[in-house]
Formats: structure tokens, sequence, C-alpha cells
């Protein structure tokens, strides 16, 4: 998985441009819904650790650069290009998405479906990566943690929080560091801290001031955390792996496709939110089951063939290809 991607983190060609863009596009669609990590979608598309070094680039050296205007050398430092295009893709995403999966997560239908696809989408990914971990006592028990943390994140109940600006610049922190992480949403995050709601309507009504102080905490969160990454990347890669395949395993259990509203309120809006749900088993009488079943299939393939285009050594299109 190193050898692979590294190329893309000072990109040369149309088609890495494009790969790119395409990354950020994923990256963009998957932080949209509560649940699904941007991180996931980096990790699965081969781009995660050139994402976490041109994140740590940002550093001291870079700010002299900058002071000393050296601008050509300061894009080169940053991974300027690789960013933008991930960016852009992303971007992207954001604005053409937004609109429709919202409309979709607020149909029960639709739930079902978008959900059952990114089920397949994340499943093919602990196979494919996980494949390529030397698993061990260690390994696995790491495994184990990453998949109980990740799994206990996304079961508790959201939080009413007070809106001071210290608890917003820590829930940007917060909220960032789990975008980045596979299997751990920012969104999630956020309503979990009791600021998801809150943020939306600041960012829709132009609210400048608590934007700019959830912002500010992202930066210091990512900046700080991505240095932490990779460390642990560069000298427990193989622990890494499998705690962060662990994350995207816990996660399963948000992005279950079929599921029972146990209880619920209403938000700030007046608007229906369930606080707490309950995985059930599918009725495969239902209207929306086959092509959910069918989502998720294609979920599950997509990711593994385009783990096989890069590594040739996927197990599900290795039997079938060479």
């Amino acid at each position: 998985m190193k050898s692979k991607s590294q190329n893309l983190s000072d990109p040369q060609t149309g088609a890495q441009y494009l790969r790119l863009a395409l990354t950020g596009f994923a990256m963009g669609a998957a932080d949209i819904v509560p649940g699904v990590s941007g991180g996931t979608m980096a990790f699965i598309l081969g781009v995660y650790e050139n994402l976490i070094s041109a994140i740590k680039s940002f550093n001291m050296e870079a700010i002299q650069l900058l002071l000393a205007m050296r601008f050509k050398d300061l894009l080169a430092h940053v991974s300027f290009r690789f960013l933008l295009a991930l960016g852009l893709g992303l971007l992207a995403a954001i604005l053409l998405l937004s609109s429709f999966l919202s409309s979709t997560l607020d149909d029960a239908g639709g739930r079902i479906h978008l959900f059952a696809f990114f089920f397949g989408l994340v499943l093919a990914s602990i196979l494919s990566i996980g494949v390529k971990v030397r698993w061990g006592a260690s390994t696995a028990a790491t495994f184990v943690c990453g998949a109980v943390a990740a799994f206990g994140i996304v079961n508790i109940v959201p939080a009413e929080a007070d809106h001071s600006y210290p608890v917003l610049f820590v829930s940007g922190m917060i909220a960032i560091t789990a975008m980045i992480l596979p299997g751990i949403s920012g969104s999630f995050m956020l309503l979990i801290l009791g600021q998801y709601d809150y943020v939306l309507t600041a960012v829709s009504n132009r609210d400048i001031p608590p934007i700019i102080v959830v912002g500010l905490g992202a930066v210091v969160g990512i900046i700080a955390f991505s240095r932490v990454l990779s460390h642990l990347l560069t000298h427990y890669y193989n622990l890494t792996v499998a705690l962060l395949v662990g994350f995207m395993a816990g996660s399963l259990w948000k992005i279950y496709p079929w599921k029972q509203c146990l209880s619920s309120d209403l938000d700030r809006h007046g608007d229906f939110r369930c606080l707490l749900e309950q995985n059930v088993a599918p009725d495969s009488a239902a209207e929306t089951f086959g092509l959910a079943l069918l989502l998720m299939i294609v979920g599950f393939l997509l990711v593994n063939l385009l783990d096989h285009l890069q590594s040739r050594k996927n197990p599900i299109f290795s039997l079938f290809l060479k």
C-alpha cells in the first residue's frame, strides 16, 4: 500500500490529477453522511499516507518559506498540487451532492440504499487492507481495541452542550481528528458533542465568529494529530494499520442499513431526531431490500476492483484476474 501511493504526492500527469480529484470527491461525499468518514475513503483509495504527510508539511519550515516569500519552494514543500487536486474534488462533492444526500438521508428507503452502498465499501476495505497486515497477537489485540473504541463512539447518545468559544474550539479539534481517522465521522463527533446543529445553523446564517472558532480548532487539531499519525505510520506501521482497520470494523455497526429507532426527540428546529437505534434483520419482502442488497454488492466489488488495479493482489479479484 505504501509504495503504490507515493507518486501521487507530486502528481504530474492528467490521470494522476483526475484520480486525486475523484478521490477527493469520494471523501467529500462520505463526509456529508453522518457515520461515514472521509478518512475511510482516503484509506480505501490509497492516498491516506500521502494526505497525512501533506498535512504534516505545514510546519515551521513552511512558515519560514512564507515569510521569506519563497512561494515556489513553499508550494513544493506542502505538496500543493496534491492538496489542490484532492481539495477541488472534495469541494465539488460538497457543492454538488449535499442537497441530494441530505434529501436521501431524510427518506427512509433512500437512507437504507445509501448506507447499504457505504456498508459494502467499508466491508470491502476491511478485507482488502486487512490482508496486507502481518497478523499476530499484538496486531490482533490492536485491531480489537480499535473496533471496540469505534463501536463505543458510534453508540454514544448525542449530548446537549453549551456553545461557548472554548467548547467550539475543542469540538473543532475533535471533529477534524475524527474526520481523518478511517471509520469515525467528524460530523458524527460534532453530533455527539452537541455542536452539529449549532455549527450547521451558523454556516447557513453566515454567523462568522463561531465558524472561525471551529475552523481554528480544526486547523490546530489536524496539524497536531497528523504528526502523531505520521509518527505511528513510520515507526509502528503494522500496528497502526491494524488499529485503523479496527476503527472501520467498529464503525460498521453505525452504517448498517436496517435499523429501528428506540428513542427520539426534536432538535432546535422542531425536526425529528433519533437518539438511540437498534439494528434489525432486513425484511427480504420489502421494496427496498433488493436494491439495497445490489448496492451493497456493487460497493463491495468496486473497492475490491480498485484495490486489485492498484496492487494486483486483492484476495477477491486475484481469484479471477491476473
